[in-house]
């Protein structure tokens, strides 16, 4: 093994000491090369648990925070989830490793082109455009799972709708500046939610999001 490799193992350890309890997710964390997608001045850094910048003024989210909501979407394989905001590549590439078919939109030209390079390289068969996430993505409706990278003012009925039965939007909502992790689950035509606070992302921009 080599340093990547034992720093990406020791990640997944911390990643299990922090209460990450999904045993798929955790072998998807230990399997998909965080570097890739970090790149740059911060490749040496990929395996630290913390977010990176990726350019554009985004990040790539800290991998606690990836494990998390992947966590909280209760994957099975062969699941078709939904994400919105691709930025790096890195939280779709998790998804792939699970046995997902992923759709993932970026606003961010430039983000998108990078991501897509990767996922080609990588032989990911990632399904991905750019546009407006907020207001989702119709044609591949309905997903079993949508996952949210950035914070939004609340969570957008277009997504809602582009749910599954029985399936899970995991969304930060709040302020500009911090929020709160929501989990919604669609039953029949009714929707709960819990909520888990202490997160950051940045902002959720666009028809259903900020401005």
């Amino acid at each position: 093994m080599g340093r990547l490799d034992n720093e990406r193992a020791e990640l997944v350890v911390l990643l299990r000491q922090r209460g990450i309890t999904d045993e798929t997710v955790l072998a998807a964390m230990g399997k998909v090369e965080r570097h890739i997608f970090v790149g740059g001045a911060f490749a040496s850094r990929a395996y630290e648990d913390s977010a990176l910048p990726i350019g554009q003024e985004q990040t790539i989210s800290q991998p606690y925070t990836v494990a998390f909501m992947t966590q909280e979407l209760q994957i099975r394989s062969g699941m078709k989830v939904l994400e919105v905001g691709t930025g790096s590549g890195y939280q779709a590439a998790i998804l792939a490793a699970m046995g997902c078919r992923v759709f993932t939109i970026e606003r961010h030209p430039e983000l998108l082109t990078k991501a897509r390079q990767i996922f080609d390289q990588s032989g990911l068969r990632i399904v991905s455009k750019g546009g407006d996430g907020t207001i989702g993505w119709t044609e591949f409706a309905p997903y079993d799972g949508i996952i949210v990278t950035a914070g939004a003012p609340d969570v957008p009925e277009a997504l809602k709708k582009q749910l599954a039965e029985g399936g899970r939007i995991v969304i930060p909502v709040g302020e500009r500046t911090s929020q709160r992790l929501v989990i919604v689950q669609k039953n029949g035509e009714n929707f709960t939610t819990r909520e888990v606070d202490g997160f950051k992302f940045v902002p959720l921009v666009g028809k259903h999001g900020w401005n």
